[in-house]
């Protein structure tokens, strides 16, 4: 699909660039989840529009949604995170809006948008939940917003991106913080040699070799394990959902946890910001139930959610977008 017309609305700034013009508006872009039971399966509708997914998988993922409840808390998470940096930016006297667009639930991309364009917004500022960049977890989201851009036509505000962010101190603490927790929940008798075990969602092979995503995960992982002096870690890979003919990134998280009998495994979910299905499920129950099975001692992590230093983050990179030099 040619994208021509929405080009020039899609960029990635370098928040301390000269001459940049100011963003007015903060739009934190997600994935969505269904909030409640009778929405799983148009939410699978649209997320799987194309993709060649059986029947049989189709209806295992809604299994694993109703034994959620019925739900995934995404949804209320990203407006708990929205929620969080309107208050931190108006704690500092910056009263820009701060929306949330989804790609795949209401509010959709398009409903922020024309939201903001309503109350007067040109230029906003991008955030989209995503630390490690690939084709799914960052391109995709960009092209969802550059044809969000297209439907509204002129009045659309143009939309800017901050440039990466996975080693930035301020996320680097938030998940280190939450690796802390899980670590003291575990037997003091197993506890200091305990290995962290970080999780991202596993991507196609071919799709991993023609972005940063591994880099970014290797170097996301290796500052948290050396700010809480753990030299005991590895990283593996969750949630692969694709065609078992094509390759994905390995190990996956099962398998690693199977290799570590009578040992303990702190589970950080570095890749995900905010609890769904696929931690909710793919870790709560179904890692914890194979380290129960392989006699691994297991605590998971939190993701890093509304934690003050990933808001923080995020207000600053904001922050650097909505005012201007001689203001900060």
């Amino acid at each position: 699909m040619t994208l021509r017309p929405t080009e020039p609305k899609i960029r990635e700034t370098d928040s301390g660039s000269a001459g940049r013009s100011l963003c007015d508006a903060v739009m934190i872009v997600g994935f969505g989840g269904p909030s409640s039971s009778d929405e799983i399966r148009p939410f699978l509708d649209r997320v799987l529009k194309g993709r060649p997914v059986s029947r049989e998988r189709y209806e295992e993922v809604v299994h694993h949604y109703e034994l959620l409840g019925g739900r995934s808390p995404y949804n209320e998470l990203t407006f708990r995170q929205a929620a969080a940096l309107r208050a931190k930016l108006e704690a500092e006297g910056i009263r820009a809006p701060v929306v949330v667009g989804m790609r795949n639930t209401a509010p959709y991309i398009d409903e922020a948008l024309r939201d903001l364009a309503a109350r007067g917004a040109r230029r906003v500022f991008g955030f989209i939940l995503a630390a490690h960049r690939c084709e799914t977890s960052w391109e995709r989201y960009q092209r969802d917003v550059a044809e969000a851009c297209a439907r509204i036509g002129s009045s659309s505000p143009e939309v800017v991106y901050p440039t990466s962010w996975h080693d930035d101190p301020r996320f680097i603490a938030a998940v280190a913080d939450r690796a802390r927790a899980a670590l003291e929940r575990l037997d003091s008798a197993v506890r200091d040699d305990a290995e962290l075990v970080f999780t991202a969602h596993s991507i196609p092979a071919r799709m991993a070799a023609e972005s940063p995503y591994v880099a970014q995960l290797q170097r996301s992982a290796e500052l948290v394990a050396a700010l809480l002096g753990r030299s005991r870690w590895r990283i593996a890979y969750q949630s692969r959902s694709g065609s078992p003919r094509e390759p994905w990134l390995e190990p996956d998280i099962n398998e690693t946890l199977r290799t570590m009998p009578g040992r303990a495994a702190v589970v950080v979910p570095i890749g995900f910001l905010c609890d769904h299905v696929e931690v909710l499920y793919d870790l709560d129950r179904e890692a914890a139930g194979t380290a129960r099975s392989a006699g691994v001692a297991f605590a998971r992590a939190a993701t890093v959610s509304d934690h003050p230093q990933f808001i923080e983050l995020i207000a600053a990179l904001a922050r650097a977008h909505l005012i201007s030099e001689a203001e900060a």
